[in-house]
């Protein structure tokens, strides 16, 4: 079982040109499009978060059950659910701008327990910023990396809700003890600063920095940097790709019986050579349609 903790929300995607566009609601968040990549890749998952009683809330756990993910971590409250407004580039990058305030997913606590089989927890994007959720979200990652399981952490920076950036980069550096795999695109690593070897150094077994459609590049422990190209594809927008990889990454390591410190340090060359080429192709898929869809096992070859 792959337990993903943080939020689930509502993406806002224009469907044309110009500030007042119409606008197509859209099942998202970071965490929660990892967990459907995982549950449609096939690997057994479950999503831990604080979802609303609106209908939002309600088509967002129907969208998990029906993709196979086990939500019955899932606290439930009152609150409306976070709404992002996303904006699409002409080459496809996405940006957001987000409404937070009193929604649900905020007032996240710490589970007494996480699913029986446990055996990955990935952390990311707002839930780790927005309080008080992100304090208990802190709490898990550490609790969990304490217990020995593994943990995987996508910054997925979204400065707009960082009111105090100089803090949070701090935090995340206090993280990183408590952080098995690092993922992150080029843009967060500029933003937070540092290089992939000072974060191996504080903790995580692998970092691994992905760069659109330049592919993406691991570093490990050892001295180890293996990079992959990415796979050429008409990009309809990239919103969900990152957190494709993400699953991606997870579903691998999970098939390769690799979800500990000690089997990622020992991937070697052709290990991530493999892993690295699925999480390029499952983004492939995501890039080439409209939103958040990430693709089913039977459309890449793992």
């Amino acid at each position: 079982m792959i337990v993903v903790a943080g939020e689930a929300l509502i993406d806002l995607v224009p469907q044309g040109t110009g500030a007042l566009s119409a606008l197509r609601p859209a099942l998202g968040g970071g965490p929660y499009n990892t967990a459907v990549a995982l549950g449609r890749l096939g690997s057994p998952a479950a999503f831990c978060s604080r979802v609303s009683y609106d209908a939002f809330g309600t088509a967002l756990l129907d969208r998990l059950r029906e993709t196979g993910v086990d939500v019955s971590p899932v606290q439930r409250g009152a609150e409306p659910t976070t709404l992002a407004v996303a904006s699409v580039d002409a080459d496809g990058s996405a940006a957001y701008s987000f409404y937070v305030q009193g929604t649900a997913d905020r007032l996240f606590s710490v589970p007494a327990a996480l699913p029986s089989g446990t055996r990955a927890v990935s952390f990311g994007t707002c839930s780790l910023v927005l309080e008080p959720g992100a304090s208990a979200y802190e709490e898990l990652l550490r609790e969990t990396a304490a217990r020995g399981v593994f943990t995987a952490l996508d910054p997925n920076i979204r400065a707009g809700l960082i009111p105090d950036p100089d803090a949070y980069r701090a935090r995340f550096k206090s993280w990183l003890p408590s952080v098995s795999l690092l993922k992150l695109s080029a843009e967060d690593a500029e933003w937070l600063g540092g290089s992939p070897r000072e974060w191996l150094a504080a903790g995580p077994a692998a970092v691994v920095v992905t760069r659109g459609g330049a592919g993406m590049t691991a570093y490990t422990r050892d001295g180890g940097e293996y990079a992959v190209a990415g796979e050429r594809v008409a990009v309809v927008d990239t919103i969900g790709a990152g957190d494709t990889v993400n699953a991606a990454l997870l579903h691998g390591l999970a098939v390769r019986n690799a979800l500990s410190e000690e089997a990622v340090s020992g991937l070697g060359a052709e290990g991530w050579a493999g892993l690295l080429g699925f999480a390029a192709r499952a983004a492939a898929v995501t890039c080439s349609r409209a939103g958040a869809e990430p693709p089913y096992a039977h459309e890449i070859a793992a």
